[in-house]
C-alpha cells in the first residue's frame, strides 16, 4: 500500500527555462506553453531570454 501512495504522489515541476549562460531555473513551474510544450515559472514564461517562443513573431531561423 505504501508503494501505491508513492506512485500517486504528485511531482512538482520546475521551470524549464534556460538562461543565455545555460543556468537552469529551479523555481516551481506554473505556466505551460502550448507552443513548445515546456513548463515555466511565472517570471520566465514571458521572458524572451529564458523562453524564446513566448515572443510573437519569433524567427525560428533557417531559410524559407
Amino acid at each position: 500500500m505504501a508503494q501505491q501512495a508513492t506512485q500517486t504522489k504528485t511531482l512538482e515541476r520546475t521551470c524549464q527555462g534556460i538562461s543565455p549562460l545555460d543556468e537552469p531555473c529551479d523555481e516551481k513551474a506554473s505556466v505551460h506553453c502550448d507552443t513548445c510544450g515546456r513548463w515555466f515559472c511565472s517570471a520566465h514564461a514571458e521572458d524572451e531570454v529564458w523562453h524564446h517562443c513566448a515572443v510573437e513573431g519569433h524567427d525560428e531561423g533557417g531559410e524559407s
